[in-house]
């Protein structure tokens, strides 16, 4: 958070087509795609199950129990946008709800990523508005303390900038920096081609994992031995 509370209202965005493509690939592929890089930790959970989305971030960073900046937020936010929210400490709160939810879908906004709690899951989950949270919480939060929106943030080990691409999906959250957007992708569509290579041939039976990634040496260089099981009990004795 950076000195003094501030929101910043002229943050730069990946490319739409990039965002929505690192979307189609999903968490997993990018994440591995990245050098596993930018992931968040798994603290933050889906409320729903099949929600994968992918938008530019608009950060928040706000005191515990206080939602005051996430009202600030939602004018900052334009379609394609995804809300990051944070806290200046743990706070499990439900600082969320499904009327900031409301107000960000009619801007176009695709889901929440928050390291506090939530409530309304039942109303979000019929809204299909998709969150990615700590917990959920009915506990309510003031409107009293000032932060910052549109300021780099730590979402559960993993540092988002303003403007980053925040994907989302059952398996959890990853950070794509918007400099790295488009190698992102070219990376990520050659991972999905070598894996449908890969599924192509373990479907036909014709090859094993072992073999086609070059394991069997590895198990060899260190150490891995074949043997019969009256081998193995004899070396038992």
């Amino acid at each position: 958070m950076t000195a003094r509370p501030v929101i910043v209202t002229d943050i730069a965005r990946a490319d739409p087509a990039v965002i929505d493509a690192l979307a189609a690939h999903g968490v997993a592929t990018v994440h591995e795609a990245m050098g596993r890089t930018g992931l968040v930790g798994p603290g933050i959970r889906p409320i729903q199950d099949a929600a994968r989305v992918a938008g530019s971030a608009v950060t928040v960073v706000g005191a515990p129990g206080d939602n005051l900046m996430i009202h600030a937020a939602i004018e900052q936010c334009r379609a394609g946008d995804l809300l990051v929210v944070t806290t200046t400490s743990a706070s499990s709160d439900g600082a969320f709800g499904d009327l900031f939810a409301t107000a960000l879908q009619a801007r176009g906004v695709r889901g929440l990523v928050t390291t506090t709690g939530v409530r309304d899951i039942a109303d979000l989950r019929a809204m299909g508005f998709p969150v990615w949270s700590n917990g959920v919480h009915a506990q309510g939060t003031v409107k009293a303390t000032p932060g910052s929106v549109n300021v780099p943030v730590v979402v559960a080990g993993a540092v988002v900038h303003p403007g980053d691409v925040v994907i989302a999906d059952d398996d959890g959250v990853v950070v794509v920096p918007r400099a790295d957007a488009a190698a992102a992708l070219a990376a990520a569509d050659a991972r999905v081609a070598k894996e449908a290579a890969d599924r192509d041939a373990y479907a036909a039976g014709t090859e094993l994992s072992l073999d086609r990634k070059g394991l069997r040496a590895l198990l060899a260089d260190l150490g891995v031995t074949y043997m019969t099981q009256e081998e193995y009990q004899r070396g038992q004795q």
